[in-house]
């Protein structure tokens, strides 16, 4: 039955999904609003890295701050600070209570959202807080079944943690605890907090990328270059090692054993397969390099199990069906791309074009990201010099992503049922593949039916 299938799956040598769905890292698809959404659903978001540092950065942040079941460095104002400077500091953090505390952490009160709406807004915030002799408080011993009991008998949703010299320790909210229960599925790290990846290059400014991105706490680091397998990559991976020590570290692209066997042995935790599958990938046609998909993840995955290394299969996957297939063939797990770049969370507006909403969609090696690149970091590089490997086009908006991925884990469930597998590693033991002629690739979907205007 497929009820009884089990999708957790490993993304790294010691990070586990609880789903084997991953978003890409493309400008399209990953900020940190995806990012949220599939960590809660029990997949995980890699955020592009078409932006600066700082704004990189903060787009992690917002990953990790989004649901805690502790928050150890809350937001804090200062009691002279007015309503306006708090509603704004509210808004632009999108957070709806905030502690008011001295520049030692001393817990001062709470402001929140019902304390400000009503407020003048140039009143100063120490007028319109709770004070601190009104505040229920918990300490460092604080569980999260205690906080529920202190929500529900004084009503409240916020609950400061403090030390016995009143000094801010944490923060645990009933939204954050609604979290946890309305997402049982969650990807979390041993804080609570969800977990995030971030993508970063072989050239520039990556290693100072990814000192910033691991300082607030990124999970994982995707080395993502259009060609895996060259010495930039095994030059960024050991000065990542010798930097940075333990950080869990996937590289891609590549398509080939070799490939596979030369990764594993520099020491990466995760390899990352696709040469040319993607939705709007052209590498093939631009450049004459590349490997059918499913060829690419048998070979390199035949490989990358000798050494215990986790396969990603990126691109290629438009139906639940193919997520069958690509584990199949020995993914561990799958990265979606254009799939993703219609959902309600990708970045991005929704566009219309007569009576339908699309988004648009493109390849980070597509000139539109060429130009993005030489005006973020300021790149001298004649745009003339440019070969894009990637299009940009648009994509029919699918609305929220919670409804794809219900059907991608439903259709990735009976796949596993049909095959007697209850488990990821089971389903990559028991699948037999045929081969297929035009007229049954037909025979597979629906056919013969007449359109209804």
């Amino acid at each position: 039955s497929r009820s009884m299938a089990n999708t957790k799956t490993r993304l790294t040598k010691k990070i586990n999904l609880n789903i084997p769905i991953i978003s890409s890292n493309m400008d399209t698809v990953t900020e940190s609003d995806m990012a949220i959404a599939l960590a809660r659903l029990g997949g995980i978001g890699i955020i592009h890295r078409f932006m600066t540092i700082e704004d990189n950065v903060e787009e992690v942040k917002r990953v990790k701050r989004a649901q805690n079941y502790i928050i150890y460095e809350p937001y804090c104002l200062t009691e002279d600070m007015t309503v306006l400077e708090a509603k704004n500091f509210a808004a632009e953090h999108s957070v709806t209570g905030l502690l008011v505390a001295d520049l030692s952490k001393h817990l001062l009160g709470l402001i929140t959202h019902r304390d400000l709406i009503f407020a003048d807004d140039y009143s100063l915030i120490k007028h319109v807080m709770k004070k601190r002799e009104n505040l229920i408080v918990g300490d460092n011993l604080t569980g999260i079944e205690e906080a529920i009991g202190k929500f529900a008998e004084f009503k409240i949703e916020k609950l400061p943690l403090v030390d016995k010299e009143n000094k801010i320790i944490g923060l645990i909210t009933a939204g954050d605890v609604f979290k946890k229960i309305e997402y049982p599925q969650a990807n979390i790290d041993n804080k609570g907090q969800l977990i995030v990846g971030a993508s970063i290059g072989v050239t520039g400014d990556y290693l100072d990328r990814a000192a910033e991105l691991i300082k607030v706490g990124v999970d994982v680091l995707v080395v993502d270059i259009a060609h895996g397998h060259s010495n930039l990559m095994f030059r960024a991976i050991k000065e990542l090692r010798d930097r940075f020590g333990d950080i869990q570290i996937i590289a891609g692209n590549i398509a080939t054993a070799q490939a596979a066997k030369d990764l594993c042995e520099v020491g990466v935790d995760g390899i990352k397969i696709g040469v040319g599958p993607g939705t709007i990938c052209v590498t093939r046609i631009v450049t004459g390099c590349g490997v059918p998909q499913l060829s690419a993840v048998m070979e390199t995955s035949r490989i990358a199990k000798k050494y215990g290394v986790p396969v990603i299969a990126d691109g290629g996957i438009q139906k639940s069906g193919d997520i069958v297939k690509a584990i199949g063939a020995g993914a561990d797990s799958v990265m979606l791309g254009g799939t993703l770049a219609g959902a309600k969370e990708s970045p991005g507006t929704v566009m219309i074009r007569g009576d339908k909403k699309y988004k648009v969609c493109r390849g980070s090696a597509s000139f539109a990201i060429a130009q993005r690149r030489k005006k973020v970091n300021q790149e001298n590089k004649n745009l003339n010099e440019i070969v894009p490997e990637g299009v940009e086009s648009v994509v029919p908006y699918k609305g929220p992503i919670s409804e794809l991925i219900g059907q991608f884990v439903g259709g990735l469930k009976s796949g596993m049922s049909y095959t007697n597998s209850k488990t990821i590693p089971e389903l990559q033991e028991n699948v037999k593949f045929v081969r297929i002629t035009p007229a049954g690739l037909r025979e597979s979907d629906a056919h013969d039916l007449q359109d209804i205007k």
